[in-house]
């Protein structure tokens, strides 16, 4: 049985190989516009910086060059039950150098299709085990971001040799650039 966290929370993963489930629902009647929500990673070192430009897996750079992050590929409509995204993880492969994996999804150009997490609903992250598909945790974020246009929903962090979860659900008024500046 999968463990539900709260913000703030954390818990130990427990398995080198996992997958990375995100889900949303949106009401894109409010803008008139669909909403297309992209998930990404960066994989960083002890010094919470992106360990090289390939280190951040998104829709447009798939997999980490040691193979052990691997996003499957861009949801354009969000439509639909269950995860909308999926990273595939495997610890077993990770570069040494790594110590955390951020999670954040952001709304591409919200700007321009005045979008934001306010106009999102059941946001979640899960994790589970990939070979026998059972959850192991999950974050269903419940805040309103009624202004934020991304999302740090998690973080994955080696702590005592082990790989934790934090439940994070913080917003950030800004785009994937934001992100970029903030992890470079």
């Amino acid at each position: 049985m999968a463990i539900n966290l709260q913000k703030g929370q954390r818990e130990t993963i427990g398995a080198p190989k996992f997958t990375i489930g995100l889900g949303w629902d949106t009401n894109s009647s409010s803008t008139g516009s669909a909403f297309d929500l992209d998930a990404s990673v960066f994989i960083m070192g002890d010094n919470k910086k992106i360990l090289t430009d390939d280190f951040f897996v998104f829709y447009n750079n798939p997999k980490s060059p040691d193979g052990a992050v691997e996003h499957t590929g861009d949801n354009l409509t969000g439509a639909g039950d269950g995860d909308d995204e999926q990273i595939i993880v495997d610890l077993s492969k990770i570069d040494p150098r790594a110590t955390e994996i951020c999670i954040v999804v952001t709304i591409h150009e919200a700007e321009s299709r005045r979008q934001n997490f306010g106009q999102v609903r059941n946001s979640f992250v899960r994790i589970f085990d990939s070979a026998t598909n059972v959850d192991i945790l999950k974050y269903e974020l419940e805040e309103d971001f009624s202004i934020e246009t991304a999302v740090e929903f998690g973080r994955i962090y080696k702590k005592d040799n082990n790989w934790k979860f934090e439940a994070v659900g913080a917003g950030m008024k800004g785009g994937l650039q934001d992100y970029l500046n903030k992890y470079n």
